[in-house]
């Protein structure tokens, strides 16, 4: 990188950048998929964007005026990952855009739905919206959507009580999933 793309950088990339990865670190656990979450391309983005989606509600709502900064960079981060992502598996550069702006829009359907019914502490809203958007109309594994709500709610409250002086510095802790899954989580 030259001396322009330092010069360039916003002052919450990396932070962002770092927070972005544990997150998809976290999405990433198999007891996700050994649960049910379908273990496909939409799976997976699902399963990412419930993360960051979490992480950013998280961050939007301190005190602190970095936190707003922070959200934007997570989000900044992810689309520029997804982006990445399409080139390398060969999407050509005339529909990465379109495809990208589909899925942004809906990364900000779902985050809506899961910060109302996180927001309302619903358990039952939260539980449709994981059918709604990670099964997308097939039938869940029994229990699978209400043990994700439980996880959400876990990981709500574990974000919430890091403080934001660890988040500036890109580190953010996710629950680590029991052997066997959500069902143990």
């Amino acid at each position: 990188m030259g001396l322009l793309g330092l010069l360039g950088r916003k002052p919450h990339e990396r932070a962002g950048f770092d927070l972005y990865t544990a997150a998809v670190t976290a999405a990433r656990q198999p007891g996700f998929f050994e649960a049910g979450v379908p273990d496909t391309l939409d799976g997976r983005f699902d399963i990412v964007s419930l993360h960051v989606a979490l992480l950013i509600h998280r961050l939007r709502r301190d005190a602190d005026p970095a936190g707003p900064k922070l959200a934007q960079a997570v989000f900044d981060a992810m689309f520029s990952d997804m982006d990445i992502n399409l080139r390398e598996m060969g999407v050509g550069d005339l529909v990465v855009g379109k495809r990208v702006k589909r899925m942004w829009e809906a990364f900000h359907g779902r985050a809506a739905a899961y910060e109302a019914a996180v927001d309302a502490t619903d358990r039952a809203a939260l539980a449709e919206a994981l059918t709604r958007n990670i099964w997308r109309g097939e039938p869940p594994p029994g229990g699978a959507p209400a043990a994700l709500a439980d996880h959400v709610l876990a990981v709500t409250a574990g974000l919430a009580a890091q403080p934001i002086a660890t988040l500036k510095r890109g580190r953010a802790a996710f629950p680590v999933l029991a052997p066997g899954g959500l069902a143990a989580a």
